[in-house]
């Protein structure tokens, strides 16, 4: 029952994310008024040239070659982050020592990453991936640092008190602390895997949502390309609230005990 509350309150909670993407089809529709349909096409013409692409198994083989390069990347950010992260949060020292590195790996650009891996790589998933990995590996990083650097102290001699493990002291009191900065850290990655993925097949011509663009570009259709742009994102949100979200609930069920009736501090 618990979780059938948790599963209906996250449902009711897109109210609010429903009526964000009204405003921006709003201010959208506004632009289109404004400046013409070849600065910037309707959103009902966008909706069309989506069902288009849709009705197109080839259009589906492009975006699932996308959806797999962005999420695979993720996927390694999230991990090997994850584990750094934490390591580095439990050694000062160690933190002292990345976080010049954390710095210059987040002034670096993006394209001059894909450039690089492009050299390296070619126009392969490889290319891709490493480049996902090397732009959104600082964020997560610093989130699961942050959470471990930040945590309640006495929570985990409590549980010393009590006869748990270190290991289950750190599973279940000292990793659930890091939810507050990790699962943001999470969300922004996942949102720099979609992007950096999407850009580094424009560039490197390696097929997926970013070589159709290059394609409308070509052909100076503004609408299938806010087409490709809106699938990009459908499939970002997609994941994010089918994996990211859902977990992130489940592991804050601790949070919710301190709220006795539902009632919050």
């Amino acid at each position: 029952m618990t979780r059938a509350h948790r599963i209906l309150e996250f449902l009711w909670s897109g109210w609010s994310g429903l009526a964000a993407l009204c405003l921006l089809a709003a201010v959208w529709q506004a632009g289109h008024e404004a400046y013409g349909p070849f600065i910037l096409t309707s959103p009902l013409e966008t909706i069309q040239a989506i069902g288009v692409l849709a009705s197109s198994r080839e259009a589906w083989e492009i975006a699932a070659l996308t959806l797999q390069r962005a999420v695979s990347g993720f996927a390694l950010v999230a991990l090997a982050g994850t584990a750094l992260g934490v390591a580095g949060g439990y050694s000062p020292a160690t933190m002292r020592l990345v976080t010049p590195l954390i710095t210059v790996l987040m002034g670096v650009p993006p394209i001059a990453w894909i450039v690089l891996a492009m050299i390296w790589f070619g126009g392969s998933d490889a290319t891709v991936r490493v480049v996902i990995v090397i732009s959104a590996l600082p964020t997560v990083f610093m989130g699961a640092a942050r959470g471990i650097t930040t945590r309640d102290p006495v929570l985990d001699k409590m549980s010393e008190a009590f006869g748990a493990g270190a290991v289950r002291r750190f599973f279940g009191i000292g990793l659930r602390q890091t939810t507050t900065t990790l699962f943001p850290a999470f969300a922004l990655a996942l949102g720099t895997s979609f992007k950096v993925a999407v850009m580094a097949e424009l560039l490197s011509n390696a097929g997926g949502i970013g070589g159709a663009l290059a394609m409308a570009r070509m052909n100076l259709d503004i609408a299938q390309a806010l087409a490709w742009v809106s699938i990009a994102v459908i499939l970002l949100i997609m994941v994010e609230y089918t994996l990211v979200q859902p977990v992130k609930s489940e592991i804050d069920r601790w949070r919710h005990a301190a709220q006795p009736w539902g009632v919050k501090r």
